[in-house]
């Protein structure tokens, strides 16, 4: 986090009272390095709450950008994370238990991120994912590796079901073909570049790439 946004949160929390959430969150955005569990606690508290409206901010997005100067992504990616570990690694939550970690035991966020696409992807096999989590979890193993491996696994299972990953790259095609064709019906209906009879052949072939879809 820049130097200029610490300052501003600083600020913010002199003129706030403390043992406040809005308080705690700001304390902990400032200590977000170490502590981004507690941030996205925090946060996930605000978000499904809505309390940022009672702060005077209209979204969620702008809550995090002007109080506690964290982007979109970096909000969304904090709040994946930790309802992941709530719904899927509980234990980590707890107090007693992270606080017994030393910082650097402590999965990132974006670590946790990469093992919730993992639990989500139906080619990753119980055991693929278990070496993952243990390669985060006790290896401390950084994303950028993680996602590595994760990206080199999902390449490894549609290599070896050639025939799932060809439909789901028939599918894609048609799909982008499909809005293509609509778009383009729609643009020769506009100006009248083709005839009738063009245009319901055109309507016959949506349908039937629909059908194919469907």
């Amino acid at each position: 986090m820049k130097t200029k946004t610490l300052e501003g949160i600083e600020q913010k929390l002199q003129q706030m009272d403390t043992g406040t959430l809005r308080y705690h969150v700001l304390e902990s955005a400032k200590n977000f390095k170490t502590s981004w569990i507690e941030l996205g606690r925090s946060l996930f508290s605000v978000w499904k709450d809505k309390l940022y409206k009672d702060w005077g901010y209209g979204s969620f997005d702008i809550y995090t950008a002007r109080e506690i100067g964290i982007r979109k992504q970096t909000a969304v990616k904090l709040l994946r994370s930790y309802y992941f570990l709530e719904k899927e690694e509980p234990q980590l939550l707890n107090k007693e238990y992270a606080d017994g970690l030393k910082a650097q035991q402590v999965p990132s966020y974006e670590a946790i991120d990469v093992l919730r696409q993992a639990k989500n992807k139906k080619t990753i096999g119980a055991q693929d994912y278990a070496n993952l989590k243990k390669d985060i979890f006790e290896k401390a193993k950084d994303h950028r590796e993680a996602k590595k491996d994760l990206t080199a696994l999902i390449r490894q299972r549609q290599e070896l079901e050639p025939e799932e990953a060809w439909e789901k790259r028939r599918s894609g095609t048609l799909r982008r073909f499909l809005g293509t064709l609509k778009a383009l019906r729609q643009e020769a209906e506009t100006a009248k570049i083709l005839t009738a009879p063009l245009i319901k052949e055109v309507g016959d072939l949506i349908k039937k790439i629909e059908a194919e879809l469907s």
